[in-house]
């Protein structure tokens, strides 16, 4: 059971904090390069896929830092963190999503659109973090039990 769990750790995160560099480093400015202003069209679309994967990826984090005694605090930090980032990053998208036109995507409300991009930009940034801070604490924690567990092994064969 204890590598299903990691493995599905490791996949959702993949999946996710993956998804989310490619689309940061590659789809956008491909996007923008070729499709100009438009760009948005896909794009806006994609955050939507990418807070979803968010929110099923908290999913197997949780079980493993209830089932990982080692670090807990730490990940759960980490989880709370990527947690609550989701629905400021849901709401955010509906602002920026009204604030453009969808028949020509372009942006009909600066006032709106840019502060509020911004600030989807910052937290998806903070997210990132708290789920590299994550990984590195699952990694440590799943380290510490693995000795524990080795350990226990040896105690019991020595006596």
């Amino acid at each position: 059971m204890t590598v299903l769990r990691r493995f599905l750790v490791l996949v959702a995160l993949v999946f996710w904090q993956g998804g989310f560099l490619f689309y940061a480093a590659v789809v956008v400015p491909v996007g923008r390069a070729e499709l100009g202003p438009d760009q948005s069209r896909v794009t806006r679309l994609v955050t939507v896929f990418l807070n979803l994967a968010g929110a099923a990826a908290l999913l197997p984090f949780a079980w493993d830092i209830w089932a990982t005694p080692s670090r807990r605090a730490g990940r759960w930090v980490c989880w709370l963190g990527m947690a609550a980032a989701l629905p400021a990053l849901v709401w955010l998208h509906d602002r920026i999503d009204a604030a453009i036109d969808s028949s020509t995507a372009s942006v009909e409300d600066r006032r709106v659109f840019y502060p509020s991009h911004r600030w989807y930009l910052w937290i998806s940034t903070a997210q990132w973090a708290f789920a590299m801070f994550f990984l590195l604490l699952s990694v440590g924690g799943w380290s510490d039990a693995d000795r524990q567990r080795n350990l226990g092994h040896t105690i019991r064969g020595q006596v």
